[in-house]
Parts: structure tokens; C-alpha cells; sequence
């Protein structure tokens, strides 16, 4: 029978190794060879589409192993995963010739918003129709990165427990990253698509009345 979440191996409890591995990804933006497209967002639904197979196939190889074996790939899926995307989302920045504006803030964004929005209520914000990336600290990072670690490590305890079902399971898990995959791709493609900044605006500016947290 699957195991009890307090019986699962520490390195899926212990969402602070996730959190690590999320300040890990971040630190380093990946490279592209990528030019610059006559249409973007088309080449951009493009290399979404290759991410997500590819997404797909890491995922549901490395959760084949069945039982307690499975556990032991949980992390190491979901930083292949990681992987994918982030150099995904470098090749979108690329296509619409904006690699030089992607920042740890924007890798952060790109891949982690549509798992807890709420993480980046004081990283991100919309000021009429365009994005306002703060520059923030270290610290601020680690807190967002500890935010979304707790929500992944929750995600990874159900992709741990599928496992037991090896083939219905790599199904399960290898739909789940290219669904993921894609929400990466949709969220990529709306920032670079359009206006943003990275800045550290004046205590006084934005003001609640022109900013809104970005959802």
C-alpha cells in the first residue's frame, strides 16, 4: 500500500532541499541559440510545444520505476523538469529578442506563478498595462523560493504516492508536466508579449491607485 505522507523519505518531506533547488535554478540563467522571430509568438507556441512533449516523456520515464524505488526519482523528475522550462522560457525571451531582460525575477515568474501567485504579490505588480518587476534581495528570493517549495514539495508527495501504480502512474505523472509545462509556456508568453520593467520604484511610486498585484 502507498505510504502515509509521515512515512515518506526525507528528501521529499524536507521542502527545504525543493527550496534550494529552486534558488539553484534561479541564480543562472540558461543560454539560447535561439533567433530572434519575424513572429514570436508563433515560434514561441512552437518551442512550448517541443518543452511539453519533452516534459512528458522525462517525466513518465523517471516515474516508471514502481514501489519504494519510485520515491527516490521525485526530485531528481522534478528538476529534469525545471530544466526543460527554464530553457524554455530562455528560448521564448530569445524569439521575442528579449534575453537580455530575462532576470531571476522573470525566471521566477515564468516558472513558478501559476503554482502560488501568491508568493509574488510584493515581487510583481501591474502598472496600467504593463509589469513592474521589483529588484529584490536575496532574502526576498529565498522567501519566494520557500513559498513555492512548500507547494511543490506538496505536489511531489501526490506524484510520489502514483508511483505505486507504475504504468497508470508514469501516465498520470508524465500528463502532469506537460500540462505544468504548458501553464510555464502561457505565462512566458504573455510577459514577453507584453510591455515590463525591472526596477526599484520610489516608496511613494507605484501607489495603491495606479498598481495592482499581479495575478
Amino acid at each position: 500500500m502507498p505510504k502515509s505522507s509521515s512515512q515518506l523519505p526525507a528528501v521529499i518531506q524536507d521542502h527545504s532541499r525543493v527550496t534550494q533547488a529552486i534558488l539553484d535554478f534561479v541564480s543562472q540563467i540558461p543560454g539560447s541559440n535561439v533567433p530572434g522571430a519575424k513572429d514570436p509568438e508563433k515560434e514561441a507556441r512552437r518551442l512550448a510545444a517541443r518543452a511539453q512533449q519533452r516534459a512528458g516523456l522525462t517525466a513518465g520515464s523517471l516515474a516508471l520505476p514502481p514501489g519504494p524505488l519510485g520515491w527516490l526519482t521525485v526530485l531528481p523528475e522534478v528538476i529534469a523538469i525545471w530544466k526543460i522550462q527554464a530553457q524554455m522560457v530562455s528560448d521564448i525571451a530569445a524569439a521575442y529578442g528579449q534575453h537580455q531582460e530575462l532576470g531571476r525575477e522573470q525566471m521566477l515568474w515564468c516558472l513558478f506563478r501559476h503554482t502560488a501567485a501568491q508568493a509574488f504579490r510584493d515581487l510583481v505588480v501591474r502598472v496600467g498595462d504593463r509589469l513592474l518587476f521589483r529588484r529584490i534581495t536575496y532574502s526576498v528570493i529565498e522567501r519566494v523560493a520557500k513559498t513555492v517549495g512548500i507547494k511543490v514539495t506538496q505536489r511531489a508527495i501526490g506524484s510520489g504516492i502514483s508511483r505505486w501504480l507504475p504504468l497508470v502512474g508514469a501516465m498520470g505523472v508524465g500528463g502532469y508536466a506537460y500540462y505544468d509545462t504548458a501553464q510555464v509556456a502561457r505565462t512566458a508568453i504573455a510577459m514577453f508579449g507584453q510591455p515590463f520593467t525591472t526596477e526599484t520604484p520610489p516608496a511613494d511610486e507605484p501607489d495603491a491607485e495606479t498598481a495592482t498585484p499581479a495575478g
